[in-house]
């Protein structure tokens, strides 16, 4: 077979080059915000105090420490908060492999999320009952095998129908059949590889009907890329998105603590104000239509 074959035997089977996008969520609208690394209570208040002080409207926050990291109290205090401000808190189900004994995640980050092995798999099952039992309507799986386990509980009826199941940049999503292999298994909210080129995205959502979420800044250990001036481009071509805000040139923070608590506040605000830089980008395109 040659290129030209494996083209149009791709073709066949639905992967083509993809345009505009005509999707959008369920309220209409294109592009939502999503602040990431919103390490508990505290961060999650100092966000949306922030939001509120820049008129920055955010959508959803999600948490990289994991259910594990957090107390019963800490996690129906994210929810009341969550609440109040019409967001939706997603919580990382650990543990996972970059956490373990084993060697390989400490040089490759492509397997940080894994889940090493049927303890690990259970592990991330008691994460998402208990989460799911405080209330939690939103997850976030890094890995493959958990989230097809967890988009048949949910078909079963064991999990609930709109539980939200977010996969993690740490489960790489480089191209469309990689893309609609996670819808099918049950993601309900697809997190792309940070560094994929606008007409790639366009790939995916053509073969895709769930939103997808993606890096417009990236934190250093997953690219360090800013790309501000490409947000036009990615909202027409990848609608509906989450646009999500991480920080280059930023410590790693998981797994957060009091020992950490006033960098994860300040990496909070921080990420608000990107999030109201990238938003201004979007008035003057649609201004200048």
């Amino acid at each position: 077979m040659n290129l030209r074959e494996a083209r149009a035997l791709l073709a066949d089977r639905g992967f083509r080059p993809g345009g505009a996008s005509a999707r959008t969520f369920a309220d209409g609208s294109a592009h939502k915000v999503e602040i990431p690394s919103c390490e508990g209570p505290r961060v999650m208040a100092a966000v949306l105090e922030e939001a509120a002080a820049r008129g920055v409207t955010i959508d959803r926050v999600s948490q990289g420490s994991g259910v594990m990291m957090l107390t019963d109290a800490e996690i129906e205090e994210m929810l009341a908060l969550g609440a109040s401000a019409g967001v939706e808190v997603c919580l990382f189900l650990g543990p996972r492999g970059a956490w373990d004994i084993g060697g390989q995640a400490k040089v490759s980050a492509a397997v940080g999320g894994v889940a090493r092995g049927n303890e690990m798999v259970a592990a991330s099952l008691c994460d998402a009952f208990r989460a799911v039992e405080l209330g939690v309507r939103s997850l976030l799986v890094g890995d493959l095998g958990v989230l097809e386990l967890l988009g048949q509980l949910k078909v079963d009826g064991s999990l609930p129908a709109d539980l939200v199941l977010k996969t993690s940049v740490l489960m790489p999503l480089p191209n469309a059949p990689t893309a609609r292999l996670y819808e099918r298994l049950g993601a309900t909210s697809l997190n792309v590889s940070t560094d994929l080129p606008v007409p790639v995205l366009a790939e995916i959502r053509s073969v895709t009907s769930v939103p997808i979420d993606m890096y417009i800044e990236v934190p250093d250990d997953q690219g360090g890329h800013v790309r501000f001036y490409d947000v036009p481009e990615i909202v027409k071509v990848a609608a509906p998105v989450y646009l999500k805000m991480g920080l280059r040139n930023a410590p790693n923070i998981y797994p957060v603590g009091a020992h950490l608590l006033a960098t994860a506040e300040a990496l909070g605000r921080e990420r608000v104000r990107r999030a109201e830089l990238i938003l201004r980008l979007l008035d003057e395109q649609d201004e200048a239509l």
